[in-house]
């Protein structure tokens, strides 16, 4: 089972959407997804289109569980309406939880232990993260195997970026050189700005081997999507939104595939191996069509 948190420590870079989005195309591969809101604000919650104040069993419940077992973790999590979609809810109880775990041991771990439980349920886990370090974030990050880091095109983004890969530093010191992998996805690109390109060739300097090298464009759909509580791909999956972030999503999955080949189930697996036979597919036709054109050229010359 993979597990991705998406963090930045800076709101408005499109964290609650890019795990919406991801969550979107791996719903439609067939692949069981769990998302888990980790954010007191519980926009991810609110997306899906649910009232945190009417969930009966959250996140906060969870944490506060000190024993727990499959079936107890089980009832904390809340089904979508759309197949293999599922979430663990936020609430604004979550603000509370650094003071309620004080003094426990082990507080950092409580996710990891919490999903291992449930590593035969799910192919992949998403974990939209808030923007402070915290208990909530230092769960995240222990349990993953790929963080991602939503950036928005613009200088003050950069900034909050400076300040997760600080936090990614700190992580390590305090696990014993841990190891982090992390990618960077600029966010709310437009080539058309002078901001945004250099803001990419920023990223390009300082984070090229940790940044993927597409962009998520704007997009207007983005906004809609979320109004209407869906993932882009169900409002419009041929949409240029839609479509970076399922490039995205194969670079991340080839990358645990190298990475992480024993956490990533066959069926995730599966998605690399038909996208290659698919550009293979197309490699071999531009190739017909250049023997064809040449034929073609020497009848006509």
């Amino acid at each position: 089972m993979l597990v991705w948190s998406i963090a930045s420590q800076k709101g408005g870079v499109g964290k609650t959407t890019t795990v919406a989005s991801l969550a979107g195309w791996l719903q439609k591969e067939n692949l069981n997804v769990l998302i888990i809101d980790t954010d007191p604000h519980a926009s991810l919650t609110s997306y899906l289109g649910f009232d945190y104040n009417n969930i009966e069993k959250s996140l906060y419940d969870l944490y506060t569980q000190e024993n727990f077992t499959k079936e107890t973790i089980q009832s904390y999590i809340t089904h979508t309406n759309f197949p293999n979609l599922d979430i663990i809810a936020s609430s604004m109880t979550l603000a509370t939880i650094d003071r309620k775990l004080s003094g426990r041991s082990g507080v950092g771990r409580i996710l990891t232990n919490a999903l291992k439980l449930l590593e035969d349920d799910y192919d992949v886990v998403l974990i939209d993260c808030p923007p402070v370090l915290g208990a909530l974030m230092v769960n995240a990050l222990v349990a993953s195997t790929s963080i991602l880091v939503p950036t928005q095109t613009e200088f003050l983004s950069l900034k909050g970026l400076e300040g997760m890969v600080r936090t990614f530093n700190i992580m390590r010191k305090a696990d014993n050189g841990c190891i982090i992998n992390y990618t960077v996805i600029p966010t709310m690109y437009d080539k058309r700005t002078k901001a945004s390109r250099t803001s990419l060739e920023y990223l390009n300097a300082h984070y090229k081997d940790n940044l993927w090298q597409g962009q998520i464009p704007v997009d207007t759909l983005f906004r809609e999507s979320s109004q209407k509580g869906l993932p882009i791909t169900m409002l419009d999956e041929k949409c240029r939104g839609a479509l970076a972030y399922r490039e995205l999503l194969l670079q991340l999955l080839s990358k645990e595939l190298e990475l992480n080949p024993e956490r990533i189930s066959p069926k995730a697996a599966a998605i690399v191996s038909l996208s290659s036979g698919e550009k293979n597919t197309k490699s071999d036709v531009n190739k017909d069509m250049d023997i064809i054109a040449g034929d073609v050229d020497a009848m006509l010359s």
